[in-house]
């Protein structure tokens, strides 16, 4: 276990330069801004449904 973590850890410039590639290739250049507004939708939605309360919500069903 602790090779994986020590593995995922060595994360630097050049591996974060062939992911974007490898995005870009995969998505195309028009793709990508729909994809982060879309990241973006999600990533607020839940932090506003985590900030909600989980009683209040069941008051909101009844």
């Amino acid at each position: 276990m602790n090779s994986l973590a020590i593995y995922f850890g060595m994360i630097g410039g050049p591996q974060i330069i062939i992911i974007v590639v490898v995005i870009l290739l995969l998505f195309g250049g028009r793709k990508i801004p729909e994809l982060m507004r879309g990241l973006g939708s999600g990533i607020k939605e839940f932090k506003n449904a985590a900030k909600e309360d989980p009683e209040e919500k069941l008051e909101e069903k009844k």
